[in-house]
């Protein structure tokens, strides 16, 4: 007996579940990560309104937890512009190496996809895209599912804001712990393992020499070449000893 070919109905339910189900570490990172930008927004006088629309338009944790800082410190709007594209900057590595999965995706939605690129949700579908069933569309909607779970995050943050004080519930360690995650979720295998270490002890020693950001660029850097370096030398001994 012939089987009946899957409805489109079921085909689009299967990617909402699946994106939703692989994008849940994503969310309940940010929620309290969102909640801590609400509050912080708040008191530095801008409304829920306010900040549901700076999560619209901008979309960048860090970005907005700087442009709020620095708004509120009195900065000018080039400044702000500026200092936020700087730190988002790195989007452009992000999106090219997303895009060598998305050569079938149709261009009018090119846009929408770039627009929902976070380091989290690149970092997921990075892992994702590795698998065959997934593919833009599943990457798609998982990035609006975290989209989501940011605006709602930040907004409710906005509206309680005079109720939560700042650093409660673990709110400061949210970041580091979804990222941690994150990358427990990418291991798989002993030289994924040895990149991590190599990366976080680099970033670590360079942090204690250096000032700002620039430890993670280089240490990262750092512990992606030991990476290729590693699985060259494996790849070689490999051929030498085959027959």
């Amino acid at each position: 007996m012939l089987q009946s070919p899957a409805s489109p109905y079921s085909s689009v339910k299967g990617i909402l579940k699946d994106s939703i189900a692989g994008g849940w570490p994503i969310c309940l990172g940010y929620f309290p990560i969102g909640i801590a930008f609400g509050v912080i927004a708040q008191k530095a006088g801008f409304t829920p309104w306010e900040i549901a629309f700076m999560s619209v338009v901008v979309f960048a944790g860090s970005a907005q937890f700087i442009g709020v800082s620095m708004l509120a410190g009195g900065a000018g709007l080039l400044p702000v512009v500026m200092t936020t594209f700087m730190v988002n900057l790195r989007h452009v590595l992000m999106s090219s190496s997303l895009s060598l999965h998305l050569g079938d995706m149709p261009r009018g939605w090119l846009s929408l996809f770039a627009y929902g690129v976070t380091d989290e949700s690149f970092a997921l579908n990075s892992a994702l895209f590795r698998g065959a069933s997934w593919d833009w569309r599943h990457a798609l909607v998982l990035n609006h599912t975290a989209n989501a779970a940011w605006i709602a995050a930040t907004v409710a943050g906005g509206f309680c804001g005079g109720f939560i004080p700042a650093g409660a519930f673990g709110i400061d360690y949210a970041l580091t712990a979804m990222f941690l995650c994150l990358i427990i979720f990418q291991v798989r295998g002993g030289l994924y393992v040895v990149i991590v270490v190599v990366a976080g002890g680099m970033a670590v020693v360079l942090s204690l020499m250096m000032p700002g950001n620039a430890p993670v660029i280089i240490a990262a850097m750092i512990a992606a070449t030991v990476g290729v370096i590693i699985k060259r030398m494996c790849s070689s001994g490999e051929g030498d000893a085959a027959p």
